[in-house]
């Protein structure tokens, strides 16, 4: 070790420097910190920067069914696919603790019985998140707590969208077509 490293490590183990945080000529110990310890929630500032508007407008919503027709006595699987197309993180403010549904034939949860509590809630996004919901709908109507009704051949809309205000109006909001045959 070359010798002015070492005299300069035996000034600095003496306490020779006076370090204080008042005096503008002596070095400071918050100065002394590295800036790798100092650590930025990025969700945070991404949600007080980026106005709702455009976080809304930020995310997309689809949904898929693996084909358009079923026979009777068949469940319908559908994927609803929400995905944040900023590279940073974000939060949509909803009007439910659950932060979105899916309906049949605008039926909510395909339940005439309403079961969604009307508390806000939020609904998070890591950076170019993509999330991914698996459902089945079992071609039954729920009437009452504990009374259900099996859907009649038919078409029916399935859909699903966030729950917030105009989720149509905003593209948060995705439907599709299946048909329901006799056999």
């Amino acid at each position: 070790m070359p010798t002015d490293m070492l005299t300069m490590r035996r000034i600095y183990n003496s306490g020779a420097l006076h370090r204080d945080d008042e005096e503008p000529q002596a070095p400071t110990e918050r100065g002394a910190q590295p800036q790798a310890a100092r650590s930025i929630d990025g969700q945070t500032w991404s949600d007080l920067l980026i106005p709702t508007w455009l976080r809304y407008r930020a995310v997309s919503v689809d949904i898929e069914v693996p084909q358009t027709s079923y026979p009777a006595g068949t469940e319908v699987p559908f994927v609803v696919t929400m995905q944040n197309a900023l590279p940073v993180p974000i939060t949509l403010p909803t009007d439910s603790p659950r932060p979105w549904t899916w309906y049949v034939d605008g039926v909510p949860e395909a339940s005439h019985v309403d079961s969604v509590p009307s508390e806000d809630g939020s609904l998070r996004f890591d950076r170019g998140e993509r999330k991914q919901f698996r459902r089945r709908w079992d071609r039954m109507f729920r009437v009452s707590d504990d009374e259900w009704e099996p859907a009649s051949a038919g078409e029916y809309t399935i859909s699903a969208g966030l729950s917030v205000a105009n989720a149509g109006e905003r593209g948060l909001y995705s439907e599709t077509t299946v048909s329901i045959s006799e056999r």
